[in-house]
């Protein structure tokens, strides 16, 4: 089985780094890590990619005079490691036209919000709030717009009464563990494609049940999903 070379881009701890790596240790996995690259020489995900056998770079944005120019050094750093796709776990930069022209419909990211909605920062402290019931997280490809692009896959997360953010982040974060993998797993194996702007993946046979927050039982005794929301 061919299997595609990713990159991945760090800022700090690389937490859905750690899920990535741990998926592409199977056999069937249709994608290998060749490269984790940070901006910040001192991103602890650079030891942990280390002590599992990932070669390690450090692109500092600080060193460069502007955008383009680090923009430039990391693609080469990208190109030079032989990556075919990019991922986005943490990497708290803003990429330029010409960088993300350069690596369309390869390059992903994952954000702790369910897309279009709650981009940027401080998701989680918005989404309570807001009063908002159910959150997740999101794995779409890059474009120059923050938190923008075609959505390769979405995990809905509950939100509950008595929850903060740090509760609410850690559930959401164990979600997006899960999901990175199989998003990435979709887009290497070419199960997801980008349709204008839309991803299209093949139905599957199993349609998953839907979520209820508050469960459909707080609406009654007896309250099923068609009693607990619109028939």
């Amino acid at each position: 089985m061919s299997r595609r070379k990713v990159a991945i881009l760090i800022s700090g701890r690389g937490s859905n780094m750690s899920a990535l790596i741990d998926a592409c240790r199977c056999e069937d996995f249709p994608a290998e890590i060749v490269r984790v690259i940070s901006n910040r020489p001192g991103a602890p995900g650079l030891d942990l990619a280390r002590r599992a056998g990932i070669a390690t770079a450090t692109v500092d944005h600080t060193t460069f005079e502007s955008r383009d120019a680090f923009d430039a050094a990391l693609d080469q750093a990208l190109r030079e490691a032989g990556a075919e796709l990019v991922c986005n776990a943490g990497f708290m930069r803003l990429l330029g036209e010409a960088f993300v022209a350069g690596w369309r419909d390869r390059q992903l990211n994952i954000h702790p919000s369910l897309l279009p909605s709650y981009r940027g920062l401080h998701t989680h402290e918005r989404v309570l709030h807001d009063g908002v019931r159910i959150t997740g997280c999101t794995v779409h490809f890059v474009r120059t717009e923050m938190d923008a692009g075609p959505i390769v896959a979405q995990a809905a997360v509950p939100v509950c009464g008595d929850d903060t953010p740090d509760t609410l982040g850690a559930r959401v974060l164990d979600a997006e563990h899960r999901l990175y993998p199989e998003a990435l797993r979709l887009v290497a194996s070419g199960a997801a494609r980008v349709v204008g702007e839309k991803v299209i993946i093949p139905a599957g046979k199993r349609v998953p049940p839907s979520l209820y927050s508050p469960g459909a039982e707080a609406a009654g005794p007896g309250a099923g999903p068609e009693q607990a929301g619109h028939s």
